[in-house]
């Protein structure tokens, strides 16, 4: 089984003026990523608007991602869905193709009480051979997951392996990560707590500023890792304005696009209704992108 740890992009998903997925861009844009040395790739994920996709281009999007990744890195694909079924086959065709492990938020529009949430989890655990990451995010699920429900999915659920926490509640993290300790690992979901996570034991971060700034947010880690904490805590404070940024706007799709087109990579406009950046919003982006000397001239 692969080692998931790290600092993984949620990648977006580029696409053309028409608002078709732009397939050359993806391919592109993996590659480059591969190249900067990231830990590994998330696709089909929220920042990859995923619930703006067609079931079709979900599969499309894994079949040429992990095509073009053969194997070089971990690729976690999101296979979230309203409903058990669905997600179940979501996650086996990941599984199919070669993917690392499965990126899994609750049912996101039904509001599921916890015995909900726990048999959706158990079915899919038992239906699938492959890593399942629970994502815990109440503000585009609805519903903020208790620590004792997590703990409890992570340790009965013999493929639940890992959790995404981005409640924003580091407490929750800190918990997690103690009392979880051998059942599953931990990973940061919140842009602004990423040092704070792994200083109480978080493993790994899926990073929406990992597009724009992907050998900074590996550096990051791996700075933490070695010990080299001063080095870790100066990249944080170097890359905070832009999580921030992303974090505050409403936009962070939007930004993050703007900023692949900035820097030569593929990213296009967001599927409507997203609609582009204000100006301000832009002249911020640039200035942003300005201090991390990330713009292609």
């Amino acid at each position: 089984m692969t080692t998931i740890r790290g600092a993984y992009p949620v990648l977006i998903t580029p696409m053309t003026e028409a608002q078709e997925i732009d397939w050359g861009g993806v391919k592109n844009n993996v590659n480059y990523f591969v190249d900067q040395g990231v830990s590994g790739l998330v696709i089909n994920g929220s920042t990859g608007e995923f619930v703006s996709l067609s079931k079709e281009e979900k599969f499309q999007m894994v079949e040429t991602v992990l095509k073009e990744v053969n194997g070089r890195i971990p690729v976690i694909v999101g296979t979230a869905a309203e409903t058990t079924k669905e997600t179940i086959e979501y996650t086996k065709q990941a599984e199919a193709h070669g993917a690392a492990g499965a990126l899994i938020i609750n049912p996101y529009y039904m509001k599921p009480k916890e015995n909900e949430i726990y048999y959706h989890f158990k079915e899919v655990s038992d239906a699938v051979n492959i890593p399942i990451m629970l994502y815990n995010n109440p503000f585009t699920s609805g519903v903020n997951m208790s620590t004792e429900l997590m703990l409890q999915i992570g340790r009965e659920c013999k493929n639940v392996t890992h959790i995404k926490e981005s409640s924003g509640e580091i407490g929750k993290v800190r918990d997690l990560a103690r009392q979880g300790k051998g059942d599953f690992e931990v990973f940061c979901g919140a842009e602004e707590l990423v040092m704070e996570s792994y200083f109480v034991g978080a493993t790994g971060w899926i990073s929406v500023a990992g597009n724009i700034v992907p050998k900074l947010v590996t550096d990051m880690y791996n700075h933490f890792q070695n010990g080299e904490i001063e080095k870790a805590w100066e990249i944080n404070d170097r890359i905070l304005p832009l999580c921030s940024f992303l974090e505050g706007s409403g936009k962070y799709v939007q930004i993050v696009k703007r900023a692949m087109d900035l820097q030569g990579l593929a990213g296009g406009p967001a599927r409507y209704p997203r609609l582009g950046l204000s100006q301000e919003e832009e002249q911020k982006l640039k200035e942003l992108l300005a201090s991390l000397e990330t713009i292609k001239n």
